[in-house]
């Protein structure tokens, strides 16, 4: 008889690392029932048929509709509506994947019913707790009972937390799949219609900015200093920037201005986004995943933040931590346009077959 995995996923970035996965499951269907669950911790417009259509992955089973709120609001609600939905399906395993809320809420509904959880990206560590993301990836580890690592790091610090070795597994990165499986699917598409398209033709070499980070928009002399620093960069690089609507919001309401080269877009799309980065120059960046990604890519990442819990984009791809002051930032900058930035390499087993690794993995431990 088949096991039943649910793949949870809160949040857009979330729903690009179940798409491996998926498509691994849907490749060895005699193996596993799966079924989507969506808790709506981001309700997103875009999620349309389209969306989950250019990621290969079918609409969600179960949408838990939990929407915003407080930290411990958002989490309260999604456990409630999750245990309701574990109690009628009773699946053989929770599939968690990333840091978000949902992450952490629908892993403990899991283990208080004795599913057992197995947490894809796990292990990673910003020693940061600031971080809400900081606190959900330790507590969703401390109770999961199989362990996905992308990094050596990952693994060294579950080893060290004291999580038996034999229940950790180096796999990869899904979301390196996922993006590669991206890219391919945007070679072989018509892209005139693209608004990134328009930008990339109009500027030809340029950067891209991405910024959201409270610790860096809500502050008005921090976001002061950054935007002196991409004034600065912007002299030398046109940069474009799809701002996030906090971020925004904070621009007007600290009366900051970027200067003339730097070009504010909406949010956009996965595909338009990617399109956008995958040639730019330079990434100037607070996220987490786009240091991964442009590592994969061999894209020159800045990263502003004086921490990162994903080192092997440092120690071996193309990330270098900056920090928040406008003259390290600028200096940096500087550096890798003058063609002395790092060059990196893409990290073992970011090859595209993670999933692969998961799905083959957990066939074996819920035999």
């Amino acid at each position: 008889m088949k096991k039943t995995l649910h793949l949870v996923a809160g949040a857009r970035p979330n729903f690009m690392k179940i798409a491996p996965i998926v498509r691994a499951l849907d490749a060895h269907p005699g193996r596993f029932d799966y079924r989507v669950v969506h808790t709506g911790q981001h309700y997103d417009r875009e999620m349309s048929d389209v969306f989950f259509e250019e990621l290969g992955i079918p609409r969600p089973d179960f949408h838990l509709e939990a929407g915003g709120g407080s930290h411990g609001t958002q989490t309260a609600k999604i456990m409630v509506a999750y245990e309701t939905v574990c109690e009628r399906e009773r699946p053989d395993c929770v599939v968690v994947v990333g840091d978000v809320n949902s992450t952490l809420a629908c892993s403990i509904v899991a283990k208080k019913m004795h599913i057992p959880v197995a947490h894809v990206e796990a292990g990673l560590r910003s020693g940061d707790l600031r971080m809400p993301e900081e606190i959900n990836r330790l507590v969703t580890d401390a109770i999961s009972d199989w362990f996905f690592v992308t990094e050596p790091a990952g693994r060294e610090n579950l080893l060290r937390e004291g999580k038996p070795e034999e229940r950790i597994f180096f796999v990869g990165h899904v979301m390196v799949d996922n993006l590669l499986y991206q890219r391919d699917r945007l070679r072989g598409a018509d892209r005139g219609g693209l608004e990134s398209e328009a930008l990339k033709k109009r500027f030809g070499r340029y950067g891209v900015i991405t910024l959201h980070r409270p610790s860096n928009v809500d502050d008005p002399d921090t976001l002061k200093g950054i935007a002196v620093a991409f004034r600065h960069i912007s002299e030398q690089l046109p940069l474009v920037f799809p701002v996030h609507p906090r971020t925004r919001g904070n621009l007007e309401r600290f009366g900051l201005h970027l200067g003339p080269n730097v070009v504010l877009t909406k949010p956009l799309s996965y595909m338009e986004f990617l399109n956008l980065w995958q040639d730019a120059s330079l990434i100037l960046t607070d996220s987490g995943g786009l240091q991964e990604e442009t590592t994969a890519l061999g894209i020159p990442c800045l990263t502003l933040r004086e921490n990162t819990e994903r080192p092997v984009t440092v120690d071996e791809g193309t990330n270098t931590i900056v920090g928040v002051d406008p003259e390290r930032i600028v200096e940096a900058a500087e550096r890798v346009l003058a063609g002395r930035g790092k060059a990196g390499r893409r990290p073992r087993l970011w090859d595209g077959r993670a999933a692969e690794r998961i799905v083959e993995t957990l066939h074996r431990q819920l035999a």
